[in-house]
This record gives structure tokens, sequence and C-alpha cells, in this order.
């Protein structure tokens, strides 16, 4: 007979409703993205509109807590229960003011006639490949050989280079268009396409990149004083001595001066090593950042407002609950009651999103309030090595949220300064202690570390122990892999990728 035991365990489970998923999605969006949510939102709910007249629904108008308490509600029932779920009551649903008076449409009007109607214009922009295939067409080339070139370009890298093998050309040829050539042909095209400007395109490797440029350069070369014919050398027979820095091996393999050497390693490092980056066809797209916070500076005090410029008020439809109250006052009970629910579930989901949309600007606005505070005196100054060492954790203490709440709207928001505009990741960072026992934030020493590396001699670069020594002079003790560490965060490379001629 086999023994079986019985266990009794008890766990704790959050469940969110749809509802709460929405607002924690809304959180996250940065304000243009947000703008374009709520148009979506607009598109799909016909319940849902935007408010023209401020007179309108004034209750449902977006609002901002200043919270200069640090106190916040979170989402609890008191602000907005997610989760009731009442019998249905047409009085629920219906505004104070008689029906009579309004006019009864099937279809919104968002636009009134004195509104501007913006239509954007359409863009037909030249990409990259475009620019290339354009001037691969003035090459006399034959139908096969300008086949093969749109190929090539058609398969580079956002930085210009040609990742695929010649080999495999051949055969994607083959099987996609049912040319047939040869491995030679290929080069001899792709020799032509390297030829393009900007110089350096649809090389294949770094080594080739730089060489294709450099040998532009000598043949267009027409002053008597320059010449790269040493430069070329370089990057042909030292090429891994020139990666990692090591002149002196260059020097002596190559039998050449220091003095004769520098000119030719500056030639280098002017190069492009990313072609693809130096054309203006429109092949890169620019991302302007938007900020989500506008703080300024007056009179000693820090003023805080957030941008709701391209939030439109929101109301639920006037026309949507008139609806709703003449669905429910008909006699075929059966269709109106389908058609009741229908128009219900759209005025829920428009209250909700409106709720959401509410709770999402007194979050944001919360959460900015509490770095403020937190950081008052660099914000008063702008001074970066006086940002204290500050975690998600002490914002969400201070104002009584979730550590992830808190998470979600610091990692993809922006804040405009008097001093710059940061993400609001910015201003977290860790601390540490210094000699005389107060704590720092990880952010001042990195400040330090750099000017370090800044003001160092670029003939002798300083290693890791050295700075290492340098932060310790300072007041900072901490270990020589906590330095990499941080030289590393800030993008700087190690001191003998640092030294110049």
């Amino acid at each position: 007979m086999n023994n079986q035991r019985l266990s009794q365990t008890q766990r704790q489970e959050l469940k969110l409703s749809p509802q709460q998923i929405q607002l924690m999605k809304l959180l996250q969006l940065p304000i243009m993205e947000l703008e374009q949510r709520i148009k979506e939102e607009l598109e799909v709910n016909p319940a849902l509109e935007e408010s023209h007249d401020h007179d309108d629904y004034e209750d449902n108008e977006p609002t901002v807590d200043n919270a200069d308490d640090g106190e916040n509600d979170d989402y609890n029932d008191d602000e907005v229960d997610f989760n009731k779920d009442d019998e249905f009551d047409i009085n629920d649903y219906l505004p104070e003011e008689d029906l009579d008076d309004y006019s009864y449409k099937l279809q919104a009007n968002n636009y009134s006639g004195d509104d501007d109607v913006y239509e954007a214009p359409v863009v037909n922009e030249e990409t990259f490949q475009d620019y290339l295939n354009q001037q691969l067409a003035y090459h006399d080339l034959t139908d096969e050989q300008l086949l093969i070139g749109e190929y090539i370009i058609g398969n580079l890298d956002d930085n210009g280079y040609l990742n695929r093998p010649v080999p495999n050309i051949v055969d994607d040829l083959l099987f996609t268009m049912n040319l047939a050539t040869t491995e030679k042909e290929v080069e001899n095209v792709l020799h032509i396409v390297q030829q393009l400007d900007p110089p350096g395109i649809a090389a294949r490797n770094l080594q080739e990149c730089l060489l294709i440029q450099l040998q532009r350069l000598q043949a267009e070369n027409q002053s008597p004083y320059m010449d790269y014919k040493l430069s070329m050398t370089i990057i042909k027979e030292c090429f891994e001595e020139f990666t990692r820095k090591h002149y002196d091996k260059i020097a002596k393999k190559l039998n050449v001066s220091n003095r004769e050497l520098k000119p030719a390693l500056d030639a280098i490092l002017k190069l492009n090593p990313k072609p693809a980056d130096a054309s203006t066809s429109g092949t890169k797209n620019i991302h302007y950042i938007t900020p989500d916070f506008f703080v300024s500076v007056r009179d000693g005090k820090i003023e805080l407002s957030l941008d709701g410029r391209n939030v439109p008020e929101l109301h639920v439809s006037k026309q949507y609950l008139k609806m709703l109250d003449e669905f429910s006052k008909s006699k075929d009970t059966r269709n109106m009651q389908e058609a009741a629910q229908f128009v219900k579930q759209k005025i829920d989901s428009a209250r909700w999103f409106i709720d959401a949309i509410n709770q999402r600007q007194n979050t944001l606005y919360t959460t900015m309030k509490a770095i403020i505070d937190l950081q008052e005196d660099y914000f008063l100054t702008g001074d970066e090595t006086k940002l204290k060492p500050m975690i998600l954790k002490d914002v969400a203490d201070k104002i009584g949220l979730d550590i992830s709440t808190v998470s979600r709207v610091a990692n993809s928001k922006y804040v405009q300064t008097p001093y710059g505009t940061h993400q609001l990741k910015y201003f977290f960072s860790e601390g540490i202690t210094n000699d005389e026992g107060e704590e720092v934030s990880t952010r001042e020493i990195k400040k330090i570390l750099k000017d370090a590396v800044d003001n160092e001699d670029k003939a002798n670069p300083m290693t890791d122990e050295q700075l290492m020594f340098v932060l310790k002079d300072k007041g900072y003790p901490i270990a020589r892999r906590t330095v990499a560490k941080y030289r590393e965060q800030l993008g700087i490379p190690v001191g003998r990728m640092r030294k110049k001629i």
C-alpha cells in the first residue's frame, strides 16, 4: 500500500484587470507615442470623442495633482474601481443635462468649421540604394552586369558594407533571377560598385573600406606635399597593430620615424569607417526627442509642468449616451437590449480609457515631482556632482507607488531642464562612501574619472590602476575593477587605445 501525503500550501497571486494592464501600458508610452495611441482609440471607439469645447464634461477633463505632500493614491478604489461590475443602470450613463437639448446624430464629427484641416504632405524620399543605383546607371554596363550591381547594392548593410560572400551571391543570382554568372564577373562588378560615392562603399571589411578610401584620395591627390602610400602600407601590412594602436611596433616594422608616421596615421584617422553614414540621401531616419516634462527655475524656485500640448481632452460621446437612453426605453426588448449592451460596452471602454489617461498624467507628475525633491540641489544649480545617490525604491517609497510603476515612468520619459534634456533614468545612480564617511553618487565619481581622462597626456595615457590612485587621492577609494567598470560605462577605451603620437 502506497503512503500518500496530502499537503496544503498557500500562495498569493495578483491578477490585473484588462483596464489595469491598459494603464500600465499607457505609463510606458512617451508623449509622442501616447498621442498616436489616443488617435487609435478615437478611431476604434465611437463613444470616445475629442473635446473642442472646454465646457463639455468638465468632470472628465484630465487633471494633475501637484502632490506636494509626496503622497499618491496609486490605483485604488477611491480613484477608479476597474473591477467594479455593478448591475446595469441607465442612469449611470446619462449626463445631468436634459437629453432633449442634444442634437442627435448617428456619427460624431470631431471638427468644427473653424478648425484648420491639416493634410500631411506626401514625401517621396530617395533611399540610399536609389542613390547608388543612379550612379551605377551612368557606367557602361551590360544588362547582366547591371543586375549584378543592383543585387550587390541591395545586399549592403546599414553601414554600407557587403557581408554576403561572392560565391553566395553567384548562387543567389542563379536561384532568384535565373542568372548564370561567375565569381570573377561578380568581383568585376563589385569593383565598379566600390568606385561609387561615398568612398568605401561595398567593402567587405574595415580593412578593405579604409584601403578603398585611401586609394581614392591618392588618385585624386593634387598636392605634391601629400602622399598616401605610407597610409596604405600601414593598412595593408600592419592593420592588426594599427587597430591595437601599437604605433611603436608599426614604426619598427616599417622602419620609419614617429615624425613620418604621424601624418600617415592622421590621414587614416580622418577616414569614415561607416561610409553609408556619409550619405545625405535620406537613408537614415532622424529621431527627435520630445520631452514629457519641463523644468524651469525662477527666483530660486523649481517649476514643473507636464507636456499636454499633443494630448487632447477627451469625453464620452453625448450621441452615444442619447442612443443608450433610447435603446433602454424601446419595447423591442431583445434586440434593443443587445444594442444597449453594445453601446454600454463602448461607453465603459471610453470611460476606462479617460480614467487611465488621467491616472497616467497624475502618476507622471507625482513621480517627476519626487525626483525633483530628491535631487533639488542639481535642479537648482545644474552641477552634475550634486546629484545624490538615488534608486527606484527611493522614489517609490516617497510617493507610495510600486517600484515597477516608477521603472515604467523612468525608462521611457524625458525632461527638459535649463541644463539640457535628459532621460529620467539619468538622475538615478547608486552610491558609495568616501573617505569622510559621506555617501556620494557614482555619477560624481564618473565625472571625475572622465575629467581625468580628458586631461591626461595622450602620448602616455593612464592605466586603470593609475586612474584608481587619482580617484583615491580625491577621496574616493574604489577598486581597480570598479574603475574599469565605470570607464566602460562611460564608453572610454583602455589606456593603450587612447594613445596618440
